[in-house]
C-alpha cells in the first residue's frame, strides 16, 4: 500500500535484530542480520516443542513430569538469539516489530497452526496496572499480526489478569505455579470456543499455558493449543 510506503519513508522501520534502520529499505529485518535468527528445530518435544537433547526422547523433562491442560504449543525462535530484541519489544516500546514476528510465525509455523484449526486466538493478558505503565500488551500485538497473515480471529479481550503477579524470570517452576494461581479468569459467557491456541512471547516451564489452559476448560473450552515467539530455558 502506497500509505505504508510513505509511513516508512517518514518513520523507517527498525531491525528487530539489530535495531537499526533497516536496510535495504521496504524489508522488515535488515538481510544480513536474518542468519542470525535461531529457529526452534527438531527434534522437539511432542508436548511443548522444545527442541530435544536426544532424538529418541519423545518429551521434554518438565512435560514428562507432570500432567498438563493444554494439548500442545509450538515456539518460533531459540529465546538465546532473541533475548534482547524481545526485550525491546516488550518494554522499549518496539511495537513495529510485532508486524515481522507475525509474519514469520504464520510462515514457519503456518502448518501447526492450520492442523490445529483454531476458532480464535487468545493473547496472554497483562494485568492493568502493568499495561498502564507500558502503553500496551505484547502479546495482544503479536496475536494480531498473526491473525492477520492466518485470517484467525484475535478475542484481546476475553483473558482476563486479575491478580499483578510477580515476574516470573527468577522463580523455579513451583514458585511459578504459585503466583499464577488464581490469576486469570474469563470475562463473560457469550462467547463459544471449542478449540483456541493462547499467543505469548515466551515459553518457559509452561506455568502460564498451563494456568490458563485450566481456566479455559472449566468455560467449556475443549481443545487448548499454543504458539510462542521463543522457547526459553530453565
Amino acid at each position: 500500500m502506497k500509505w505504508r510506503v510513505l509511513l516508512s519513508l517518514v518513520y523507517p522501520l527498525r531491525c528487530p535484530v539489530c535495531d537499526g534502520i533497516v536496510t535495504p529499505f521496504g524489508e522488515k529485518i535488515c538481510l544480513e542480520c536474518l542468519p542470525r535468527l535461531r529457529y526452534v528445530t527438531s527434534p522437539r518435544c511432542f508436548r511443548c516443542g522444545k527442541t530435544l537433547l536426544l532424538e529418541e526422547e519423545e518429551y521434554c523433562r518438565d512435560c514428562r513430569s507432570r500432567r498438563v491442560h493444554f494439548i500442545q504449543g509450538r515456539a518460533l525462535y531459540q529465546y538465546e538469539s532473541v533475548a534482547a530484541s524481545i526485550y525491546r519489544f516488550k518494554y522499549g516500546n518496539r511495537r513495529e516489530y510485532a508486524d515481522f514476528y507475525g509474519e514469520e510465525i504464520a510462515r514457519y509455523l503456518g502448518d501447526f497452526i492450520r492442523r490445529v484449526q483454531p476458532d480464535a486466538l487468545l493473547p496472554v493478558p497483562l494485568h492493568r496496572n502493568r499495561q498502564r505503565a507500558r502503553g500496551y500488551n505484547q502479546s495482544l500485538l503479536l496475536a494480531r499480526a498473526v491473525g492477520r497473515y492466518t485470517g484467525i480471529p484475535v478475542y484481546g479481550q476475553l483473558l482476563k489478569r486479575k491478580r499483578d503477579t510477580l515476574p516470573m524470570k527468577r522463580l523455579d517452576l513451583r514458585e511459578r505455579q504459585n503466583n499464577l494461581k488464581k490469576a486469570f479468569h474469563m470475562a463473560g459467557n457469550k462467547v463459544k470456543l471449542e478449540t483456541v491456541i493462547i499467543i505469548d512471547d515466551i515459553y518457559t516451564t509452561g506455568s502460564t499455558m498451563e494456568e490458563i489452559a485450566v481456566v479455559l476448560s472449566e468455560r467449556g473450552v475443549r481443545k487448548v493449543y499454543f504458539v510462542a515467539l521463543a522457547c526459553g530455558v530453565l
